[in-house]
C-alpha cells in the first residue's frame, strides 16, 4: 500500500514562508516610503541585500559562470522593470487596484509557460489560477477603471510572470546563491537609474534604516535565495499560485501589527487564495508542466 503523499512539500513550505516574510514588511515599508521616494528605497534595499550576500560569499558571481550570469541578469531585468513599472503606475492608480493587477501574474505565468516553454498546465492548475485570481479581486478590488497607470501595472505583472517562469527553469541549472546575487545587483542598478532624475536620497532617519535592514536582509537576501531554491523544484504555475499568498499574509500582519479589521470580502478572498494553493499541492506533480527541466543560456 502506497504511503499518502504529504500535502505540503518542502519547496512549497519554503515559498509560503517567503510570502509570509514579504507580507510582514508591508507595514514597515508603507511607513518608510512616506519619507523616502520608492525608487530610492528599492535601490538601497537591493544594493544592501547584494552587498550582504557578497560579504558572505565574495566570489559568488565569479564562480557562477557566463551562462549563470546571463540568466541572473535576464531575471533581474524582468524583476527590476516590473518594480519600476509598478512604481510609475502607482502615480495614477489606486494601491488596491495596483495590488490586484500586479497579482495577475498568476494568470500570465501559465500563459508564459505555455508560449515560451511549450508547457501547458493541467486542469487543476488552471482551476487554482482562477480561484487565486478571484480571491485577489475580493482582497483588493473596490472598482476598476483602465487607464495608463493600470496598463503599466499590467506590464509589471507580465514582467513578474516572466521572472517566475525563467526562475523556475534556470534555478535548477545554476548555483542558487550566485544566481540570487546577480538578480539583486541587476535590480539595484535598474532602480538606481529610476532614481536618477530626482537624485538618490540618503535614508533620513533610523526608522527608515531599520526598515531597509529588515527588507534587505530578511525579505530580499534570505528570501531570494530561498525562492530561487524552491523554484528549482516547483513548476512555474504552482509557484505563481503559492505566491498569491503574499497579500493574505499582508492582511494578517495588518491585523496583528496595525490593528486593522478584516471584513467579509477579505476573509472570502483569503480563503479562495488558500484553497487555490492547496489545490496545487493536491494536483498531479508530473505531466505537462510538472517537470522542472534544465535550461541553458
Amino acid at each position: 500500500m502506497r504511503a499518502p503523499r504529504p500535502q505540503l512539500s518542502a519547496p512549497t513550505a519554503a515559498l509560503v514562508a517567503v510570502t509570509a516574510v514579504w507580507g510582514s514588511t508591508f507595514v514597515v515599508v508603507k511607513d518608510a516610503v512616506e519619507r523616502i521616494p520608492v525608487t530610492d528605497f528599492l535601490t538601497w534595499r537591493f544594493a544592501l541585500a547584494a552587498l550582504a550576500m557578497l560579504l558572505i560569499r565574495p566570489r559568488a558571481v565569479a564562480t557562477l559562470g557566463p551562462g549563470g550570469r546571463r540568466a541572473g541578469v535576464l531575471l533581474g531585468l524582468a524583476l527590476g522593470i516590473g518594480y519600476l513599472l509598478q512604481t510609475i503606475g502607482l502615480e495614477t492608480t489606486d494601491a488596491a487596484v495596483s495590488g490586484f493587477i500586479t497579482g495577475m501574474f498568476v494568470v500570465l505565468t501559465p500563459l508564459g509557460a505555455a508560449v515560451l516553454l511549450k508547457k501547458t498546465p493541467d486542469r487543476i492548475a488552471w482551476l487554482a489560477v482562477g480561484l487565486a485570481t478571484v480571491g485577489l479581486g475580493f482582497l483588493s478590488l473596490r472598482g476598476l477603471a483602465v487607464g495608463g497607470g493600470e496598463l503599466l501595472t499590467l506590464g509589471c505583472a507580465a514582467c513578474f510572470a516572466l521572472h517566475i517562469v525563467g526562475l523556475g527553469r534556470w534555478a535548477s541549472a545554476y548555483d542558487v546563491y550566485g544566481l540570487a546575487v546577480v538578480q539583486l545587483l541587476t535590480v539595484a542598478a535598474l532602480c538606481a537609474v529610476g532614481a536618477v532624475p530626482g537624485g538618490l536620497t540618503v535614508p533620513p532617519d533610523g526608522s527608515v534604516w531599520a526598515a531597509l535592514a529588515l527588507t534587505a536582509l530578511a525579505a530580499t537576501a534570505v528570501a531570494f535565495v530561498v525562492q530561487t531554491w524552491a523554484q528549482a523544484h516547483l513548476a512555474p504555475t504552482r509557484a505563481a499560485v503559492i505566491m498569491t499568498m503574499e497579500p493574505v499574509f499582508a492582511g494578517l500582519f495588518a491585523v496583528v501589527a496595525g490593528g486593522e479589521r478584516l471584513g467579509p470580502r477579505t476573509l472570502v478572498g483569503a480563503a479562495m487564495v488558500l484553497t487555490a494553493m492547496v489545490l496545487t499541492e493536491l494536483g498531479p506533480r508530473r505531466g505537462s508542466e510538472g517537470e522542472v527541466e534544465r535550461l541553458e543560456v
